[in-house]
């Protein structure tokens, strides 16, 4: 873990950026200062924050530095990376990226700038991406419904755990996990059963199950070090005990193998990175998650299901929208909230691509060569200790040494396993010359084997027995059959594409999200291929460049925070609050303090701030808000007291959820302390720090920081995302560690909780793109800025609309809450209608419903310019307007733009009989008459999709109609 600053002497110093990333010019700030009352962004400051958590001083950074330069220099960092052929396998592999996605998809803003699609209206394509990625999971898992991705594959299973435990009647508390389920999913298992006071047993199933009477089995198809078992006899075997099993299956092993669905398993979970997403030292990648039909109220993460529109048409949505986390928070099991949308949608598109008879060909190549390499193997000499395979071969009583040696010289990577075996994993780019070279790794230069003799001696050589070999039809619906040109498949991406509003289109002011630019140059060095093509098990001295990364960007990150040392590892918002808690937890155990589990949070809180805290074994004890939205400070002194035997921590959001910098926040971390508790800041709003202030400096212990909120990793249509944890230098030794690749910061001892060391590794480049081309005043700037823009929105709006929160002399931080609740209650327009009337007016919903129910969040973030906002401000005073209108009976309650919006290009070009015109519906503004975004779903009837609960592809029929 670093702790310190590294610098970047060879680069020229430059704030070019700066203006190109914060929106509002020196002109447009003055007259938005002037709006304010103020003379300067300084003022502004003074005026908004409270004194006690000013900082006072610069950052300790660098300063900006170009475009050019910083990817010259991140350039420089790539050429240390030494990217070997990787045979390592463990669910990460090599594959060609189809570059027809590569351009048109994860090279594409109007993809990866997209938000989570809460408003469907407008998110139709992604969701059609979403919706295939489910059919592709279940049609390969043989499962009822999937879900529209997780994590990772260690956190599918472990969240496949909770589920077994939730839905199982059995009283047991012991989980089995095969002793051939890869190691960094065991790992994490372990961290995740630790807490909710599970056992976890490890064995191999077929002779050790019967000993114990488990809530549930976790199998590996096929195994870590390539066994393809028989699958249904352990199935059975769990069943008999009444134990619930999930299957991790390797989706490419799934074109050729029989389903785990037909073979009796409850859950099947896995990884789709070896479809068409690149390794990236780890990711990201879409997990997946499919299970039976009885489970579908009780899968964690997100559902895409088919509902209709208000004209009848189908149209798409999330499924159960409000998730598990929000309904159930501290009685939740899981605290999912950020997906991994965009590789989800690359994975699907893939299938789509290659189609089932393109998926065979890749799937029947990689079975042939590793029969092809067993076969010289053993005409070799060299004892297999798998006996069946799809794509893995197991060796032993090999010189280990001698032959990593032999690997390394030919630039390969070996998986070497702690017993002395090696184990080789093929992939779809492997090629009869590479089973070559690894006949000569493992038999020596002189070995005699003559590989193009070998290919006729597996013919019917199958690596695993013909009764498990699948036999009925995948991917049959015509999506999958019918894309297979490049012409029809860049079509058919734009055909989405030009469904979905992203912010190609415009601002997308989501409160609490930060939907912030995502620039060109942070995006480019991602696809780069010494980032891009790394495993994350490659030997730490061929990755020097991803290192010396990561240690300049937890560099920066330490001092933005004001923490002595930064976990890269959670690869989301709510595990790096799970990431945080741990640590908390591991620290008072070690100080005799393991009975102190209670944890305060606030009413206002976001739902996994309960979630994660019950995951850890800690009861929830909720802090109430007073009428200006802040902590009730007596009630949360009364409580602290009450409980100060056994506090753990606090958890907090500054500024709060409700977009205040509150004053007594230093006094409350400083009375948590005084009772011996902790103080968790949840990092959702350190868009508003920045530079100004520090979570550390306010008192608090430890953040997580979301990546893809302040620090610019896209929201990629609702993941990836980033949630690296920020700790003070006593929480240090307590952090997240890895059973295979221990990370820098890790001390022995600690459980993982994510599959890879460093998350979502390869996405850090954007961060750390960000933090170095803004410099130590770019990022203080953005911050105030940000403030600037916020509060420059609240003063335009609140003559039309009441600003539900403000802090000291008036102000917000940098977003607002707009209540709705008085205007619903006079006139029957609701928050819901305001949002989907922004959609005719060229504009994505702000938050809606949350914090308070009723009322619209809104943060523009400092990268929109004065005219964008005006243009915003603009739409809302108007559809003040129309309310006006309704209310003044000039047009129906039940009949008016507002209820009837969003409004299609069908609407408009069929009979019309409504009270207003089509003018009013789609051309409300000039500027809406200059450039167009056309929703192209009316609105979605939510009820109806979750009575009539469909996950999957519409019929054959329904496909040929539309």
């Amino acid at each position: 873990m670093t702790t310190s600053n590294s610098t970047l002497d060879q680069l020229s110093s430059s704030d070019e950026f700066i203006g190109r990333h914060i929106g509002p010019d020196a002109t447009e700030q003055k007259a938005m200062l002037a709006e304010l009352g103020v003379e300067s962004l300084d003022q502004l400051v003074e005026t908004t924050l409270p004194e006690s958590i000013r900082l006072g001083r610069d950052l300790n950074m660098e300063d900006a530095v170009s475009e050019v330069d910083a990817l010259a220099y991140l350039k420089k960092l790539e050429e240390k990376n030494t990217v070997n052929r990787s045979y390592i396998g463990m669910g990460y592999h090599g594959t060609h990226v189809p570059h027809v996605i590569l351009r048109n998809v994860f090279e594409n803003p109007g993809w990866y700038t997209a938000y989570t699609p809460y408003q469907p209206e407008i998110s139709q394509g992604r969701l059609e991406g979403l919706l295939n990625f489910q059919q592709m999971v279940m049609d390969l898992s043989g499962m009822d419904l999937a879900n529209a991705s997780l994590l990772d594959e260690a956190t599918a299973a472990a969240e496949a755990m909770a589920l077994c435990k939730r839905s199982n009647k059995l009283k047991s508390n012991k989980f089995f996990v095969a002793d051939d389920v890869h190691p960094q999913t065991l790992d994490v298992i372990k961290t995740r059963a630790e807490y909710f006071g599970w056992e976890v047993i490890v064995g191999n199933p077929a002779t050790d199950l019967a000993n114990h009477e488990v809530f549930g089995v976790q199998l590996q198809y096929p195994g870590t070090y390539g066994d393809v078992a028989d699958l249904k006899s352990l199935v059975d075997a769990a069943k008999a005990q009444k134990a619930m099993v999930s299957v991790a299956a390797d989706p490419l092993a799934l074109i050729l193998l029989k389903s785990p669905g037909e073979l009796g398993a409850d859950v099947v979970v896995g990884n789709t990175q070896r479809f068409g997403v690149p390794m990236g030292f780890g990711g990201p990648h879409a997990a997946y998650m499919a299970s039976s039909e009885k489970l579908k109220r009780s899968v964690p993460g997100r559902i895409i299901g088919v509902s209709v529109d208000s004209n009848g048409n189908p149209a798409l949505r999330l499924a159960m929208q409000t998730r598990e986390q929000h309904i159930r928070r501290d009685k939740a099991t899981s605290n999912i909230c950020t997906a991994q949308a965009l590789l989800a949608n690359m994975a699907g598109f893939y299938a789509v691509y290659h189609g089932p008879q393109g998926l065979k060909r890749i799937a029947e190549k990689v079975l042939r060569l590793t029969s092809i390499l067993a076969k010289g193997l053993e005409l070799g000499g060299v004892k297999r200790s798998n006996a069946t395979f799809f794509d893995c071969v197991t060796v032993e009583g090999i010189d280990q040494a001698a032959v990593n040696a032999r690997a390394l010289a030919k630039g390969c990577n070996l998986r070497l396993i702690a017993d002395g075996r090696i184990s080789i994993n093929l992939d779809e780019t492997s090629e009869l010359s590479d089973v070559a070279d690894l006949l000569e790794i493992v038999l020596g230069a002189d070995h005699g084997v003559e590989v193009a003799s070998l290919e006729a001696q597996v013919n019917g050589n199958s690596g695993f027995a013909a009764e498990l070999r699948r036999d009925d039809n995948i991917l049959s619906h015509p999506i999958f059959n019918t894309h297979h040109s490049e012409s029809e498949m860049m079509r058919y991406l734009k055909k989405l594409e030009n469904k979905d509003y992203s912010l190609v289109h415009g601002m997308i002011p989501l409160g609490s999200c930060t939907m912030k630019l995502n620039a060109a140059a942070e995006m480019m060095p991602v696809t780069w291929n010494g980032f891009s093509n790394m495993h994350p098990f490659a030997p730490r001295d061929q990755a020097e460049g991803y290192m010396e990364m990561i240690r300049e960007l937890e560099a920066g990150l330490a001092e933005i925070t004001g923490y002595d040392a930064v976990c890269m590892q959670p690869n989301s918002g709510a595990q790096g609050e799970y990431a945080g808690l741990l640590a908390i937890r591991k620290y008072q155990e070690a100080n005799g303090e393991g009975h102190r589990t209670i944890c305060l949070i606030p009413s206002s809180a976001h739902g996994t701030n309960p979630a994660s805290a019950a995951m850890m074994g800690m009861k929830v004890v909720v802090v109430k808000c007073d009428e200006s939205g802040n902590i009730d400070v007596a009630d949360l002194y009364e409580k602290a007291e009450q409980h100060k035997e056994n506090l753990s921590c606090l958890i907090i959001t500054y500024p709060s959820t409700h977009g205040v910098y509150e004053e007594s926040v230093v006094d409350i971390c400083a009375k948590i302390h005084e009772y011996g508790g902790q103080v968790y800041l949840d990092g959702a709003n350190m868009n508003a720090q920045v530079g100004l202030t520090t979570p550390g400096f306010i008192g608090s212990d430890v953040s997580h920081l979301n990546l893809h909120k302040t620090f610019a990793i896209p929201h990629g249509g609702g993941g990836p995302g980033m949630g690296p944890i920020g700790v003070k230098k006593h929480l240090a030794p307590f952090v997240a560690g890895h059973a295979v690749s221990k990370p820098e910061w890790a001390t022995e001892g600690n459980g993982a909780v994510a599959a890879a060391p460093y998350g979502s590794a390869s996405i850090l480049l954007i961060t750390w793109m960000y933090v170095k081309m803004l410099g130590k005043v770019g990022l203080k700037k953005s911050t105030e800025v940000a403030v600037l823009n916020a509060n420059y929105l609240a003063s335009k709006l609140a003559p039309h609309y009441e600003v539900l929160y403000r802090g000291r002399n008036g102000r917000v931080a940098h977003e607002c809450i707009i209540d709705i609740r008085p205007l619903k209650e006079a006139t029957g327009v609701s928050e819901e209608d305001i949002a989907k009337r922004l959609m005719d007016y060229g504009f994505h919903a702000p938050t809606m419903s949350f914090p308070v129910a009723g009322t619209l969040m809104i943060e523009p973030t400092e990268s929109e310019p004065k005219a964008e906002l005006d243009r915003f401000i603009e739409a809302m005073v108007k559809i003040r307007g129309e309310i006006d209108q309704v209310v003044a009976g000039e047009w129906p309650a039940d009949n008016n733009p507002l209820c009837k919006a969003p409004h299609t290009m069908v609407d408009i070009t069929g009979e019309w009989n409504r009270p207003y015109s089509r003018e009013v519906a789609v051309f409300p503004t000039a500027a809406t008459r200059d450039s167009k975004y056309w929703p192209t779903a009316n609105r979605v009837d939510n009820t109806y999709g979750d009575r009539h609960f469909i996950c999957s592809c519409p019929s054959i029929e329904e496909y040929m109609e539309d």
